[in-house]
């Protein structure tokens, strides 16, 4: 009998897959109970821009027309936006699209790429899936650690993938280190800055990487539409580069890898800058809510500039169970071997005291 496992290619074959945060109806299925908070993939919970959804209806209306696969209206509005050049611009279907665009792009076989210890695991999956060599550089109090990441770099190294800030630790690397790590690597070696967070950053030591781009050409920026602009379930993202390396990204892209409605929805939701703001407000405030309490329970945490926090409560995969029985979807982070620690979105007031008050209980039952 053929064995199908064998002929698929090695990178593919020895993958562990990434296993999303659970999806609020497959826990009433399982469990049986409603009223379930969801606080496992950081999506926004004020949802989408009402403009947005406007827009993405509005749209449906042509869904049995194939899709601008330029892009033409959302990358003019995104370089007005940004004061950006339309051809700097690569569009995905979700910021991963890209990251899988770029690997695909740049890297051989015989390539070496460095990430920090802790990043984004999405990324990782996507690099061994080609079947390239991956260097993890230690991490430092949860972050990355320039110095680490610049000591891997050899002759062989074609990318560096900086998560900034980083998902699952929340920790983000400065505009001073941002900018030794540009000035230290060969020009020839790609730098991917994943910054599906960015728009939640308020730290004016944050690093401006659309500054960067007319000195380092080798520099790519990613950013998603899934996070504070609430379009999650669209999945729409865009690269922005050098017009040179854009010319490469949308050479490997297919034809239509994004559709109307998300394109749609996404150009309305960058004209309500709005509904953004109140994202940032409700996510300060709900951070300083989970903090406070956290303190309260002696529950100690790695701070974060993002829309989640990351707690250390000793047995994640027993609590996160505890939790789940009780209708709260957190996020164990086992699979970053963080055995110790849960990620947990940053929601709604209600839902975060929901949240510090299902703990608290749970954590005075096993004490």
């Amino acid at each position: 009998m053929t064995d199908f496992r064998l002929l698929a290619n090695q990178g593919v074959r020895n993958l562990t897959p990434y296993q999303p945060g659970k999806p609020i109806e497959e826990v009433e299925r399982e469990l049986g109970i409603t009223s379930i908070i969801k606080l496992a993939s950081n999506e926004n919970p004020l949802g989408p821009s009402p403009k947005a959804i406007a827009s993405a209806k509005q749209a449906l209306l042509t869904a049995h027309i194939y899709p601008d696969g330029n892009c033409y209206e959302f990358k003019h509005i995104l370089s007005s936006f940004l004061a950006i050049k339309p051809e700097q611009i690569t569009v995905g279907n979700g910021s991963e699209n890209l990251l899988e665009l770029i690997v695909k792009s740049y890297l051989n076989c015989n390539d070496e790429v460095i990430i920090s210890q802790y990043a984004f695991l999405t990324i990782p999956i996507i690099i061994k899936s080609y079947n390239i060599k991956m260097i993890i550089a230690p991490a430092v109090n949860w972050g990355h650690h320039i110095k680490n990441i610049i000591d891997a770099v050899n002759e062989k190294t074609k990318m560096i993938f900086l998560v900034n800030p980083n998902n699952p630790t929340g920790t983000y690397t400065n505009k001073n280190d941002f900018l030794l790590l540009m000035k230290s690597i060969p020009p020839g070696v790609i730098v991917v800055s994943d910054e599906a967070y960015a728009e939640y950053i308020l730290r004016d030591d944050y690093p401006k990487t659309l500054d960067y781009l007319a000195n380092y050409p080798n520099l790519i920026i990613t950013r998603t539409f899934s996070k504070a602009y609430g379009l999650a379930a669209l999945r729409f993202g865009y690269a922005i580069s050098s017009p040179e390396i854009a010319d490469i990204l949308n050479r490997a892209r297919l034809p239509f890898n994004v559709n109307t409605i998300a394109a749609k929805a996404a150009c309305a939701a960058l004209s309500d800058q709005e509904h953004v703001q109140k994202t940032l407000l409700l996510n300060t405030q709900g951070m300083q809510q989970i903090e406070f309490g956290l303190k309260k329970l002696g529950l100690t945490f790695i701070p974060s500039i993002a829309n989640f926090i990351t707690i250390n409560v000793s047995n994640a995969i027993a609590i996160y169970q505890q939790l789940l029985c009780e209708g709260v979807i957190v996020r164990p982070l086992h699979a970053y071997d963080m055995p110790q620690y849960i990620r947990v979105t940053i929601g709604t007031e209600q839902q975060n005291a929901r949240f510090l008050t299902t703990i608290e209980k749970i954590l005075a039952v096993s004490a």
